[in-house]
């Protein structure tokens, strides 16, 4: 399961605005974000059937976080380019999420364990549940999800709280971010808003952008991205 793609593979240079895989993978789509975002999903060859990988950027195209997800969107690897913090998940873990329990139930319950890099092992329990609402984005269908999610270390100490709407697509099978509030140890609370805003796919405008249209002004000025989606 180790990811193959190191971050020199993906680097881009100052001035190009288009993202382009590592050989063997292929770009599917970019979504632009309300955050600041801009996410460039795509496949590799090598990877397990149903596997996707995904590179957000933030403002001035700087990549800002890279996971992979398998078919039913559990959380298989991710990479914080800044940090160098990788997380992998822990294939023994008690409850994975599902994507199709979701989608035929109406709901799924999760309790899985991520490893890092640096030895930190991390608990990650919580609820997915449909609204049965949908919202039409850019002429793509989304259900509309509700959430929440609490991360754990060994000792059991809760680290951070999660809870707020998302968005999952059936044809594409995964989750799109939407509003959410986020808790620390430390009491910092946080507000933000990921609801996907325009999907570019091959040859449509847009299609490999690395630079976020959406939001980055609302940082400058420090005002916060959240709000209703």
């Amino acid at each position: 399961m180790r990811l193959a793609v190191v971050l020199c593979a993906l680097a881009l240079p100052t001035s190009a605005q288009v993202f382009t895989p590592p050989a063997g993978c292929t770009l599917d789509m970019t979504v632009q974000e309300r955050s600041c975002n801009v996410a460039n999903h795509y496949h590799c060859e090598a990877d397990a059937p149903g596997d996707r990988r995904v590179l957000y950027f933030g403002e001035g195209g700087i990549p800002r976080y890279h996971s992979r997800i398998d078919a039913e969107t559990r959380w298989i690897w991710s990479e914080d380019p800044e940090s160098g913090l990788v997380d992998e998940l822990v294939e023994d873990s008690p409850d994975h999420a599902s994507l199709t329990t979701l989608l035929e139930t109406g709901s799924d319950d999760f309790d899985f364990w991520t490893r890092s890099n640096r030895g930190e092992m991390l608990r990650h329990t919580g609820r997915d549940e449909l609204t049965g609402e949908t919202r039409v984005v850019d002429g793509i269908t989304l259900d509309v999800t509700r959430f929440r999610l609490t991360t754990s270390d060994e000792s059991g100490a809760v680290l951070i709280r999660r809870e707020g709407q998302q968005f999952v697509s059936r044809d594409h099978r995964r989750f799109y971010g939407g509003s959410e509030t986020s808790s620390d140890w430390t009491g910092e609370a946080g507000r933000s808003d990921d609801t996907p805003v325009l999907f570019a796919f091959p040859g449509e405008a847009g299609f490999g952008s690395i630079q976020p249209q959406f939001g980055c002004q609302m940082l400058m000025t420090g005002t916060p991205a959240g709000g209703g989606a």
